[in-house]
Parts: C-alpha cells; sequence; structure tokens
C-alpha cells in the first residue's frame, strides 16, 4: 500500500525517535545509578579516610563501645580478617522502614591502639533511587515534549514546503491534453519546484502542439478524403448499371465493398475528430427507450442476413441527459457490434434496468481481451469487416457525458452495459 511522501518521512523519524527513546531512557537511568553508586563508593571512602586520618590511637574499647551505641551506620568492631577496603552492595532490613532496604557497605581493615579492627560504613541508596526515578521522569517528559515539537514543526513546515508539489500533482491529475486547459503552476521559492514546473509546462506545451497537429491533420485529411471517395462512389454505381460479365460484377463488387468501408472510416474518424474538438457539447434530456423501439424495426432488418432475433426487455423508463446525436450514435454502434460479432442463428438481447442499457449477443464462445477492446483500429476479429472505430467511440462518447462503459462474458452471452 502506498503512502503519501509527507507521511512517510515523518513515520520514519517518528519510528527512529520512539526507538531512540526506548533505548536512551533505561540507559539513562542505569548509567545515572552507576555513577549515584560510584559516588556513594567515593563518599564511604572519603569517610574512613577522614576516620583514620583523625588518629582514634586513644581509642579505648568503652569509647569504641560507645561510638557503636551512638553510630549506627559506623561500627567499629573487632578484626573479620578483612585486609583491604572492599565495598559491598546488600539488602538490609531497615528498623524504621521495617523493610530490607539496599546498601553499600564498606568494610575497611583499621588499627586502634596497635590492635586490629574492622572499619564497617554503609549508606542507604533509597533516595538514590528516588532521585534517578526523578531525574529520569524529568528527562522523559523532556524528551517526549521536544519530540512532540520537533514532530509538528516537522510536518507543518513540510506541509507547507511540498504545497507547491502537491498543488502541481492535482494539477497532472486533472490535466487533459483535448479540453485546451493548460495547468498553471503556483510560484515557488524551491529551486526543484520552479524546475520541475517549467519542465511539465515544455512537455505539456510540446505534447499539446502535437495532439493539435495529430488532430488537425485527421480533421483535415478525412474532409479531402469526402469528395475523391463521393465521386469513387458515384463512378462505380455508374459502372453497375452498365452491361458487364460476372467477373468485371465481382470486381466492381468488391470495389464498392472497399469504398463503403472507406467512407464508414472516413466518417467515424471526422465524427471522432469533432467529439475532441468539443463539437458535441448541447444536451438535452430525453427517454432511452422511445429511441430504441423506434428504430428497433431497421436493426431487426439489418439483422436478418445472419436470421438474427433481437428481443427486448424493458423493465423501467430511463431518462438521460446527453448530446442526442452522440446518443444516437452510441446505440446504433452498440447495435451493430452486437449483429457484425454475432452468429448466425444467434441472439440479441436489450435490456433497461437499474440505469443501465445492457446489450446481450452470442458470438464467439470465449471472453473478448478487455486491455485492447476500446483501442482505436483493434478488432475482435481481423477478419471483420469493420474498421476498429465502432467501440472507440463508443468509449468516447461515454467518456465525456460521464457515463461508463463496461463489459463482461457470462453464460456464453457477450455483455456490453452502459451505466448512465
Amino acid at each position: 500500500m502506498s503512502k503519501k511522501l509527507l507521511h512517510k518521512t515523518t513515520s520514519s523519524f517518528l519510528i527512529f525517535a520512539v526507538i531512540t527513546l526506548l533505548v536512551s531512557a533505561p540507559l539513562f537511568y542505569y548509567i545515572s545509578q552507576m555513577l549515584y553508586v560510584f559516588e556513594t563508593d567515593e563518599v564511604l571512602h572519603f569517610h574512613k579516610g577522614a576516620f583514620v586520618k583523625e588518629s582514634h590511637n586513644d581509642f579505648t574499647q568503652e569509647d569504641i563501645n560507645l561510638w557503636n551505641k551512638y553510630n549506627q551506620d559506623v561500627m567499629i568492631v573487632p578484626d573479620m580478617g578483612v585486609t583491604k577496603d572492599s565495598i559491598v552492595g546488600k539488602r538490609v532490613f531497615d528498623s524504621i522502614a521495617k523493610d530490607k532496604e539496599p546498601f553499600r557497605i564498606l568494610y575497611a581493615p583499621v588499627i586502634i591502639n596497635g590492635k586490629k579492627y574492622t572499619y564497617i560504613e554503609k549508606i542507604n541508596l533509597v533516595e538514590m533511587e528516588g532521585m534517578v526515578v526523578n531525574i529520569a521522569a524529568m528527562f522523559l517528559f523532556i524528551i517526549v515534549i521536544l519530540l512532540i515539537g520537533i514532530i509538528w514543526i516537522s510536518k507543518t513546515s513540510a506541509a507547507k514546503i511540498w504545497k507547491p508539489f502537491y498543488n502541481t500533482l492535482g494539477q497532472i491529475h486533472d490535466f487533459e491534453i483535448d479540453k485546451n486547459k493548460p495547468p498553471h503552476f503556483i510560484p515557488t521559492d524551491i529551486n526543484e519546484f520552479n524546475q520541475l514546473n517549467k519542465s511539465l509546462e515544455q512537455l505539456i506545451e510540446k505534447n499539446t502542439a502535437i495532439y493539435k497537429s495529430q488532430r488537425e491533420f485527421v480533421e483535415n485529411a478525412a474532409h479531402e478524403l469526402q469528395t475523391p471517395l463521393a465521386l469513387f462512389q458515384t463512378k462505380i454505381d455508374t459502372l453497375l448499371q452498365l452491361e458487364l460479365n460476372k467477373e468485371q460484377l465481382s470486381v466492381l463488387s468488391s470495389l464498392n465493398n472497399d469504398v463503403s468501408r472507406l467512407n464508414r472510416l472516413n466518417k467515424n474518424l471526422l465524427l471522432l475528430s469533432k467529439i475532441d474538438s468539443g463539437n458535441y457539447l448541447e444536451k438535452s434530456t430525453f427517454v432511452l427507450n422511445d429511441y430504441i423501439e423506434k428504430h428497433l424495426d431497421f436493426f431487426i432488418e439489418q439483422a436478418k442476413a445472419k436470421n438474427i432475433t433481437i428481443t427486448t426487455e424493458f423493465n423501467t423508463e430511463l431518462k438521460i441527459t446527453g448530446n442526442p446525436a452522440l446518443t444516437e450514435v452510441l446505440i446504433n454502434n452498440l447495435f451493430l457490434n452486437a449483429i457484425r460479432h454475432n452468429e448466425k442463428n444467434g441472439t440479441i438481447i436489450i435490456k433497461i434496468k437499474d440505469g443501465k442499457l445492457i446489450f446481450l449477443n452470442t458470438g464467439q464462445q470465449t471472453p473478448l481481451t478487455i486491455e485492447k477492446l476500446f483501442n482505436r483500429f483493434s478488432k475482435i476479429n481481423p477478419s471483420s469487416q469493420g474498421n476498429g472505430l465502432g467501440l472507440a467511440i463508443i468509449k468516447k462518447i461515454t467518456e465525456i457525458n460521464q457515463w461508463e462503459i463496461n463489459y463482461t462474458f457470462d453464460n456464453q452471452l457477450h455483455c456490453f452495459s452502459v451505466q448512465f
């Protein structure tokens, strides 16, 4: 699933920030704890050094007992066999807290009046834990506020920075080369966006000029071909009136068919050119059922050559708004397509329901290739007498009227439906 560029960059930054926060918070806590323990050990060593420096050589046993009585955290006990200063961490029962608390305890050898003793001092670490937790909480609060601020500023500034890009993207998305409405990109102070807009303007201008040139060529060529084709048709009709042998009649009939195909092709090209030029903008509202019923006899007559049965199933009256001339072309092409690509003794069913016009017909036993079905000069059957523009014209008419043409193949029937 694709994401917007802004969301993608912001989400990457957010993921990095969250991972950094999750890693740094406990790391900060443990480093703070280690530093505090280190400082506590330094204090223990300092206290022991001060005790030795004060030189309690004149201490008697009674003085030592008195010292121990009034100094709960510093004790002088008989030699425990300690040869050097050592500090350990223990959880010791605290009579005030009535629970075991973490302590750092120093065991150090001292000599008083020439006799060996062991110096024991302990410091409660509970205060340290509370302080570290508070500092960690403050650290987290500051980091969270910082991240929120950075993300908000990043999104706000990025949205402003990328606004010209999204404007350009939207205009390109809505641009249609046949509408003669070139996009107008908003100015920006970002060099890359200016280069992008300039390149797009040049590309659109170049392709629009090519498109107009091609459309004018097709329209002019079609107009120029009308006169010689009409003359050609007239001369063939004149020759057909003469007394000719079978071989000559066969050649003329073939020429007549070819000229008819050229005439149809020329008319279809002119029609497409006029549709592209916007010559069919007038619209009106009319009942589609009436038009089909009015011309049904003509198409029944056209279908007699293949003995095709045409039936209608109109469940509702369908009112549509569109150009009458183009709608007539649409229905004619749907009829001719269903007849031309049908089989002998086949069937055509015309339905109107749920705002749809549906043409069902028998024909080849496999579904058609949808990808190329509505392309210009794309033929369903290469040997067909059609010019490959019928379905392309249908597609173009539905597009300019904002209708929808669909093709399906079900129960051995080819189905073309127009959603109005």
